[in-house]
């Protein structure tokens, strides 16, 4: 019995964790050199310059056990169609070889993506870049700003289904706790290479040091997205952050008849357009609700 908890809340771990130059003759002017044109929107194109509209890059934060591409394929470009220039990488690898990240501790991948912000903001002249984060991306868009004291370098965060409270993982905590086994599980998700796994549970080490003092920083403004018919990061009221400066909303309060669980956050195209206003709320539009993934 033990050993089937065991490997089925291991599972659940693992599968949330997804110019032409002109010619002329000798005796003419020699022709201006092309000029290249900054472009103002794109996925990865360190050769993006942000808008006027849009003043500060992007970063997506994935979740746990993904590859960053496979997990944005859908919100990144649709980012950078808005005109937004995006970025994002796969931090917390535990190999080169394996392409799927986020395993490391919270507090290694922090300090990897607090080296790739500077990397964006150096490559896009931007003093600042606002973060959307999904999952475990989410937790570190919280934990990033206050830990590290980078709010200076970041205007907005967007955190979509963070375990900011730590999440007994679809209650496998709960069950292990009641068993007496917890020491066990903490044990079994180290020895499967998921440091950020015991960061993450219900009083893990990352998460009590989010939760020492405030969470949001002075300056950042904190938007907090979370579905109630999530599985994988309950309770689901563990994402909120009741704090000054910071919206706390369910998908479900603007699309109540949204079944989108947690993976499908990332896939869902009413839940893309609550982002790009959480982003630019001067801009603001309807939310088209949508039938989003339900796992």
């Amino acid at each position: 019995m033990r050993s089937r908890i065991f490997r089925a809340g291991v599972a659940v771990l693992l599968v949330a964790c997804l110019g032409a130059v002109s010619s002329g003759s000798a005796a003419a002017a020699p022709a201006a050199p092309a000029v290249p044109v900054a472009r103002s929107s794109g996925v990865n194109d360190w050769g993006c310059r942000p808008s006027a509209a849009h003043p500060n890059p992007v970063v997506l934060l994935h979740g746990l056990g993904a590859p960053s591409a496979g997990h944005w394929a859908f919100m990144a470009p649709y980012l950078a169609g808005k005109g937004y220039c995006v970025f994002y990488f796969t931090y917390g690898k535990v190999s080169p070889l394996i392409p799927l990240g986020g395993f490391r501790p919270i507090a290694d991948s922090a300090r990897e993506i607090s080296g790739f912000i500077d990397d964006v903001r150096a490559a896009t002249h931007s003093a600042e870049v606002d973060i959307v984060g999904h999952s475990e991306g989410g937790f570190l868009s919280l934990y990033i700003p206050k830990v590290l004291h980078l709010g200076g370098k970041i205007g907005k965060v967007v955190s979509l289904a963070p375990p900011a409270h730590g999440t007994d993982f679809a209650s496998l905590v709960q069950v292990a706790n009641l068993l007496g086994i917890r020491s066990t599980v903490d044990f079994i998700l180290r020895t499967f290479g998921c440091d950020a796994c015991s960061d993450l549970i219900t009083g893990g080490p990352a998460v009590q040091t989010l939760n020492t003092g405030p969470v949001a920083e002075p300056g950042v403004a904190y938007t907090i997205i979370a579905s109630r018919t999530d599985v994988l990061v309950t309770p689901t009221e563990t994402s909120f952050v009741r704090e000054p400066g910071v919206r706390n909303l369910y998908v479900q309060d603007l699309c109540p008849l949204d079944p989108v669980g947690h993976i499908g956050m990332a896939f869902d195209p009413g839940l893309a357009t609550m982002i790009s206003n959480a982003l630019d709320p001067s801009s603001a539009v309807p939310v088209t609700c949508s039938i989003g993934l339900p796992f």
